[in-house]
């Protein structure tokens, strides 16, 4: 569940998973899935066995849907979503403390 439930207490535990959560809302805006599509894929995979009894991995989920869909939408390869993945860990592995996080700090990523 999302980390906030009060007045006070944030929604999001990290930019990232308010970041997931507008793509999600963005893509279907845009027509790739429907909301019933979107509710299955993210169903399938909290219920999946690994998934946290109390909730902390929602937003990895939330990931997990998205890149289920865009595979089975054509929209991009498992390859593709891997390779992305790792380039923008490196970067922010790669990014100053404090400063955004941007795809051409990878190391490794062609300038």
């Amino acid at each position: 569940m999302p980390a906030g439930s009060g007045t006070d207490t944030p929604v999001f535990a990290e930019p990232w998973q308010a970041q997931a959560f507008a793509l999600a809302v963005a893509l279907h805006q845009r027509g790739l899935f429907s909301w019933s599509e979107w509710a299955a894929a993210l169903s399938k995979e909290v219920a999946s066995p690994d998934a946290a009894d109390d909730g902390s991995d929602y937003y990895q989920h939330w990931l997990a849907a998205l890149e289920a869909l865009l595979v089975a939408k054509g929209v991009a390869g498992p390859e593709l979503i891997d390779a992305l993945s790792s380039s923008w860990q490196r970067a922010a592995r790669a990014t100053p403390h404090g400063h955004p996080v941007s795809l051409e700090n990878d190391p490794e990523r062609a300038r």
